[in-house]
């Protein structure tokens, strides 16, 4: 009775000591669920960044009002039939 009563506490024991420590126990899936849940937030972040890149690489491809007010103030360009006018002070 006693070398049953042992075993029942050392399986008991067992038991619990996987439950609380090592590969697969409380505090380790404590720790995982935070870390997804950081992961989450991370990820939020990076999604939005990733629609303002989109936007801006769409307006690129597809946009040429920004090529043209660059080509207009920095290299004095006009279009054709447009006529310039440069006031010097």
């Amino acid at each position: 009775m006693k070398i049953l009563l042992a075993m029942l506490v050392l399986v008991l024991v067992a038991v619990q000591l996987n439950l609380w420590v090592g590969d697969g126990s409380y505090s380790e899936i404590l720790a995982l669920e935070e870390q997804i849940e950081l992961q989450k937030q991370e990820n939020m972040v990076l999604a939005e960044r990733n629609q303002q890149l989109e936007g801006e690489v769409l307006d690129l491809k597809t946009g040429l009002d920004a090529v043209e007010e660059r080509a207009r103030s920095e290299y004095g360009m006009v279009k054709e039939g447009e006529v310039l006018y440069q006031i010097v002070q």
